[in-house]
């Protein structure tokens, strides 16, 4: 069996708009995954928001040591362009990216405008597992009160993500997909502790 693009994605596309509007709520793609048809160098997950997202009209960046291989077939399933990480849309951070590149990838992700904030950078990074990994609780639109998540390599990421969202509309969006073909959200308007130490910005 096939992915259908319009059944099957339109499915993941409801996904990612409820981890979106309930963030730290883990999806499930399974099911897309097993129709999925492609031989990849990355995540199915990964490849399966590539194919939601992705079209002709935006644009997008991979940081993985095979570069090349990974845009070129992202660019034959969407047609969308591979351009510079401070232009692009879309930032798939891989698995076998160093920490050095993630964390240059996410510097200079755009954070949109005040008249614009939606023209901010989209970040899709890579994890072994969404629900594994330091204790931290999330609050914010669309969590009733706070919610208990363990998420991975947060040290890693969180004090960028903090920076790059200090002026609230501005920031990025962060997803996290694993190897479990999981799905996870992070928008700029969650708030995050850990280990008592809150992660916030002024509205």
């Amino acid at each position: 069996m096939k992915l259908d693009v319009v059944h099957d994605l339109q499915t993941v596309y409801r996904k990612l708009v409820d981890a979106t509007s309930r963030p730290g709520k883990v999806m499930d793609l399974q099911k897309e995954v097993e129709v999925l048809d492609v031989q990849t160098n990355c995540l199915s997950a990964t490849i399966l928001f590539a194919l939601t997202v992705l079209d002709p009209e935006v644009t997008f960046k991979v940081i993985t040591k095979q570069e090349e291989a990974v845009s070129r077939m992202i660019n034959q399933l969407t047609y969308s362009k591979s351009v510079d990480v401070s232009d692009a849309d879309f930032i798939f951070i891989l698995e076998d990216a160093l920490h050095e590149e993630m964390e240059d990838a996410m510097n200079q992700a755009k954070v949109g405008s005040l008249s614009n904030p939606h023209e901010s950078a989209m970040i899709i990074l890579e994890v072994s597992d969404v629900t594994k990994g330091k204790p931290v609780k999330l609050s914010g639109p669309g969590i009733q009160g706070e919610t208990d998540l363990n998420m991975q390599n947060v040290s890693n990421w969180m004090e960028m993500r903090n920076e790059k969202n200090v002026e609230f509309p501005l920031g990025i969006d962060m997803y996290f997909v694993d190897h479990q073909h999981q799905l996870l959200a992070i928008p700029r308007t969650t708030q995050i502790k850990e280990n008592g130490w809150e992660i916030k910005w002024d509205m």
